[in-house]
This record gives C-alpha cells, structure tokens and sequence, in this order.
C-alpha cells in the first residue's frame, strides 16, 4: 500500500507539473505574439519618426532658403526708409515673388507650417507698408520665429 500511495503522490504531481506547463506553454505564446506586435509598432513609430525628422529638415532647409532670398532681395533696405509709393513698386514685387516662391515650396511639400508662414509674409507685406514700417524686417522675424519654433519641435 506504501507504493500505491507513493505511485498515486507522483502521477498527481506529474498531472500537476503537466498542467503547469501547459498553462506556462500559453502563456508564453501570448507573451512572444505581444513582443511581435510590440516589436512591429516600435519599427513603425521608429520610421514614422525618421520620416517626421526628414521633413523637418527639409523645412528648416525651405525656410532657410527664403530667408537668404529675403535678404538677397531687401539688401540695404533696413538702412532705408521708404515711402509708401516707393515700396509700392520693387518692394511689393519682391514681396509678392517671397510670397508665391513659400506658397509653392508649401504646396510642394505639403507643409501647413510654411502655408502658414506664406500666409503671415503675404498679410505683413500688404498691412506693414501702408503703416511706414520695414516689412522685411517683420518678414525676417516671422521666418526666424518659425525657425526656432521646428527646431523645439
């Protein structure tokens, strides 16, 4: 009876361990299906965050470009001022080429924070003339502004 008894203890234990380890078994199936999909969303955020960093560059770059040309283009004019009827003419038309050149680089790279800056430029060159201010210096300043804020970003 002593064996019996010693025979019964070991197949419940063996029943035990068996149940055990199925339950284990499933559970680690679970935990290696929830690193595959862990896994899976790291690699997308990590490439949506590579694509996010591009772009960033690229505008950095785009407004970097329009800053040059804004300074290309108003060369000596902050020591200058100017009456209305003189930035009527060359200063509007540069002005309106700043404007049309950051709506087509908006356009271009599907930028809502250029489109916007386009906006600003366009909205300073008509409204910063007519009250005797350098609409270039406030131009300057709304690219700078928009400069530090994506590199926050």
């Amino acid at each position: 009876e002593d064996e019996k008894a010693k025979k019964a203890a070991a197949e419940e234990a063996k029943a035990t361990a068996e149940g055990e380890l199925a339950r284990t078994t499933q559970e680690l199936a679970a935990a290696q299906k929830d690193l595959e999909t862990t896994r899976a969303t790291c690699l997308q955020v990590a490439a949506d965050h590579e694509a996010s960093m591009a772009s960033r560059a690229e505008e950095l770059k785009v407004i970097a470009e329009a800053k040059k040309i804004l300074e290309e283009s108003t060369s000596g004019a902050s020591e200058q001022s100017y009456a209305f009827l003189q930035l009527s003419s060359g200063a509007a038309a540069r002005s309106a080429d700043v404007v049309r050149m950051v709506k087509h680089l908006a356009k271009q790279h599907h930028s809502a924070a250029l489109a916007q800056l386009a906006s600003r430029i366009e909205a300073v060159a008509r409204f910063g003339a007519s009250s005797g201010q350098d609409p270039f210096e406030k131009v300057k300043g709304l690219i700078q502004d928009m400069i530090v804020k994506l590199e926050k970003e």
